[in-house]
């Protein structure tokens, strides 16, 4: 088959898209700035989701729903949630059509709604509103509570995966007795999701703090990982929040703690979306397609016969079988491709494109030589293996797969990891080498934004293991006590 994908050192952007298409993820909608997520690529999200839920469960969270239209007023309640929000929201006006009478379809202007509804860019309006009438007491806490859900952001400039009108993700929301228990909560969770980046996705992250300004709206202190595509931008992979008592005194959540005193109850929320297979694409795959870590893959492993004569493929399929069985009782997902519709070059192009981590193709020849070809899609090495102990062989290679994918990236990152002392140096490293630069900061808002402005790149975190050192800001010559790191993002 015919690729037709972009060389990313040509056209990262169309690389990207070029992916996505032809490996059938996604594909536009007829909506605008929205997608339709097509079964390979949702399959690669059931799997992110099957291990994230596993994870909220393992750290006491139930998951439940709250609806998806929020009243207008419910935002007004929350000033600066409300303004981080008011240009993206989506608002319902009406809640009737009918016919004019010349075969139209229009909006009952009869059928006006009391109040407009927001469809929900993100839901802490309408849970602490629901969370009024379930905490009275210190024994009602803590609540830990997350939500499966879709979201509406109007994106004028979007991008599949990473930047869409609607998109999936999850949303915890959980209400403590103390600012102490929601501040843990809030680090447990950017761990939860730091483990993930990195012992599943292979994308290691940088743990850290968001500035002042880019915070999440409403929050006192925004967590955040921190990873690095392949082209040398940052994208911010997972965000934790540390909500104090705003949206508690916003809704009016009171309860009585253990002296008998009525206080406001202290909140975190925490979310990751569909944007992290944008991230997986980003950070792994090649001019060849998707690249996959073995432990996200919907198809760890595919089986291509290779047969002259129905006996052949007969004598093949029966091996498979056995084979087959042995992969799934070690949880591996496998798939036998005896199409005989395409031919198998046909197939070894596609499955590389889909980012299958192995690939076993097995001949007329193999069978009478107790082998197999195997071919690991992270280095597109082919190599023979004998059938015995194969599928002892091919769980060890996979775990080797995922491996080397998280190894490579890690190197990609040190090495596009640099230091800047000068707002020379520092302009001249964003635009010849890309990737995070350290560089002292004054820790004002104003110094930050004409960074910003001047150069689009941003400050993506306070990293949480920064070591303290004396230094002098890079723009205002300002005394600096740590380094902060700046990049051109997603």
């Amino acid at each position: 088959m015919s690729k037709g994908i972009t060389s990313k050192n040509e056209d990262y952007s169309q690389w990207y898209n070029d992916i996505v298409i032809k490996a059938d993820l996604a594909e536009h909608s007829a909506v605008r700035g929205c997608m339709v997520i097509k079964p390979y690529g949702y399959s690669i999200w059931e799997k992110m989701q099957a291990v994230l839920d596993q994870k909220f469960k393992d750290t006491g969270h139930s998951n439940a729903y709250f609806p998806l239209f929020i009243p207008k007023s419910f935002f007004s309640k929350e000033a600066a949630h409300v303004e981080g929000f008011a240009t993206e929201c989506a608002v319902v006006t009406h809640y009737r059509l009918k016919n004019d009478g010349e075969g139209n379809i229009i909006v009952d202007p009869d059928a006006k709604l009391e109040e407009e509804l927001i469809v929900r860019p993100t839901s802490e309006t309408i849970i602490w509103n629901t969370y009024r009438g379930w905490v009275q007491s210190y024994r009602d806490l803590p609540i830990l509570v997350n939500q499966w859900a879709n979201v509406v952001r109007w994106e004028m400039r979007t991008r599949l995966f990473l930047r869409t009108a609607e998109f999936l993700w999850q949303e915890g929301h959980t209400a403590h007795a103390t600012s102490q228990e929601a501040i843990e909560e809030t680090e447990r969770m950017l761990d939860v999701y730091a483990d993930f980046a990195e012992n599943w996705m292979a994308v290691p992250v940088i743990k850290g703090r968001k500035t002042a300004n880019e915070r999440f709206a409403g929050a006192l202190d925004t967590y955040c990982i921190e990873a690095l595509m392949q082209d040398g931008k940052a994208l911010q992979a997972g965000t934790s929040h540390f909500l104090g008592q705003n949206f508690a005194k916003a809704f009016d959540v009171k309860f009585t703690n253990r002296e008998g005193k009525i206080e406001h109850v202290w909140a975190s929320s925490w979310g990751v979306s569909t944007r992290l297979i944008g991230a997986l694409i980003m950070a792994h795959s090649d001019d060849a397609g998707l690249v996959l870590p073995p432990k996200l893959a919907p198809i760890q492993v595919v089986v291509v016969p290779i047969y002259k004569s129905d006996d052949d493929l007969k004598n093949i399929s029966s091996f498979v079988d056995e084979l087959m069985l042995k992969l799934k009782a070690l949880g591996i997902s496998v798939k036998y491709d005896d199409r005989d519709t395409q031919r198998p070059g046909f197939k070894f192009a596609e499955y590389e494109l889909k980012g299958v981590p192995v690939r076993v193709a097995i001949g007329g020849r193999d069978m009478e030589n107790g082998t197999v070809e195997l071919a690991r899609r992270d280095t597109r090495e082919k190599s023979t293996v004998s059938q015995e102990g194969l599928d002892t062989y091919i769980a060890n290679l996979l775990e080797e797969i995922q491996h080397n994918i998280y190894n490579k990236a890690v190197d990609y990152r040190t090495g596009h990891i640099t230091e800047a002392n000068s707002y020379e140096e520092f302009k001249e490293l964003l635009d010849n080498k890309a990737g995070f630069i350290s560089a002292h900061w004054d820790g004002t808002s104003e110094t930050e934004l004409k960074i910003k402005e001047e150069t689009k790149a941003t400050i993506r975190c306070i990293p949480l293991d920064n070591k303290l050192e004396d230094g002098v800001c890079i723009y205002s010559g300002k005394p600096s006590i740590q380094r902060v790191l700046f990049a051109r993002a997603y």
